[in-house]
């Protein structure tokens, strides 16, 4: 799967998660996933926690708009983001660099 993909109701993306990584941050990774840094630790959930507000924030959509939809104890994620699939392209696009 590319970094991310369009859906019917939004886009679906991959992201690899680095716990304890600092600053929070999101950014582009390798052709399959973009990357984010997260300052909160990998226990009880507190990264998954705070990977939801990250995402949102960068794709200007509510959290509730924003689901972990496979990987959630993993570091590799898939999320599904909720809104207009082309408006969130162009966002990941923006994101990312260039289209995958």
């Amino acid at each position: 799967m590319p970094a991310w993909a369009l859906r019917d109701d939004g886009i679906q993306i991959a992201v690899r998660v680095t716990p304890r990584g600092g600053r929070d941050a999101l950014t582009a990774g390798t052709e399959e996933h973009f990357a984010a840094r997260l300052s909160a630790p990998p226990v009880d959930g507190a990264a998954n926690a705070a990977l939801v507000p990250l995402v949102a924030r960068h794709f200007g959509v509510p959290k509730r708009a924003v689901r972990i939809v496979a990987g959630e104890t993993a570091r590799l994620k898939r999320l599904h983001v909720v809104g207009e699939p082309q408006v969130l392209a162009r966002i990941a696009e923006a994101l990312y660099g260039d289209a995958p």
